[in-house]
């Protein structure tokens, strides 16, 4: 497929270069074409896309851009921002890109008006970070393996973090917790995807370890919420993403972990993606 553009090319307006763009990118495979070429357009311009309309000149470095996105880099790394929210996350290439729907749980998290928070598997520290926007006044800690991704997630301002193993369940606990004083919620987005799982070129960008769980998904979430058990406070609770088919699994999970007053939770498109739980009140940790 060709998606190169020659070196010389005419004058043209941004609205007419925008337009053939958007072809280009279609053409590619992207998802949402105008849209990104408009971003791309408006992360030159140092604007937003409400006011490219004011825009004649074609911005320099624009058909560099697109010829990267029309090979499906991802547009996070041309842009090195996500958005989360209310946030501008710093985003490149060794961290996980968070995604639109993991805000569900970051706002189900922020409306447990909690004074303490533990996020598990922080990647770019998108969910800390949306907490600690909306409830300030809380203590919000978070762990993540990677310390490239790591590196980021205090870019994104997750200053109390912990670079180790959530899986270490002692480990994690002795990092986090060291007065033994427990936390209000645990919260994670852990990698979910089952390895046999066909995902777009964007997702592949992603760091493999930070995607797929195993053969079925579910290589990380079971130890994962014995973590999260022993981190919480008796009346605690936890909230954790999944893969679409793993559900059931996780909730059993959950089950097994100690966890009671199990509630499954749907994504933006009704498909089941969380699992949320409560540390019994007298539960040992």
């Amino acid at each position: 497929m060709r998606t190169g553009r020659p070196a010389w090319r005419p004058r043209i307006k941004l609205s007419q270069a925008l337009r053939s763009a958007a072809d280009e990118l279609s053409a590619a495979g992207c998802a949402s074409p105008l849209v990104d070429a408009r971003l791309i357009a408006a992360h030159l311009l140092h604007t937003d896309v409400g006011t490219l309309f004011f825009h004649d000149d074609v911005p320099a470095g624009f058909w560099e851009l697109i010829r990267r996105r029309a090979t499906r880099e991802p547009l996070q790394w041309i842009l090195g921002t996500a958005p989360f929210g209310p946030l501008d996350l710093h985003v490149g290439p060794g961290v996980f890109i968070p995604r639109p729907e993991t805000e569900i749980l970051a706002d189900w998290a922020v409306k447990q008006h909690a004074a303490t928070y533990a996020d598990l598997c922080t990647g770019s520290g998108a969910i800390a970070a949306y907490i600690a926007h909306y409830v300030p006044a809380a203590r919000v800690v978070a762990a993540e393996k990677s310390t490239e991704a790591a590196r980021y997630a205090r870019e994104n301002g997750v200053d109390n973090l912990w670079c180790g193993d959530v899986l270490d369940t002692a480990a994690c606990v002795s990092a986090l917790d060291p007065e033994g004083d427990g936390f209000d919620v645990v919260v994670s987005n852990p990698p979910y995807v089952p390895e046999a799982a066909e995902v777009s070129p964007e997702v592949e960008a992603d760091p493999h370890d930070a995607v797929f769980a195993g053969e079925d998904g579910m290589s990380c979430i079971p130890q994962l919420a014995h973590t999260a058990f022993a981190l919480l406070k008796p009346g605690g609770c936890f909230g954790v993403e999944h893969d679409d088919a793993t559900q059931p699994a996780v909730c059993m999970s959950l089950q097994e972990a100690g966890f009671t007053h199990i509630e499954p939770m749907q994504d933006f498109a009704g498909k089941p993606r969380f699992v949320t739980g409560v540390k019994p009140v007298g539960a040992d940790v």
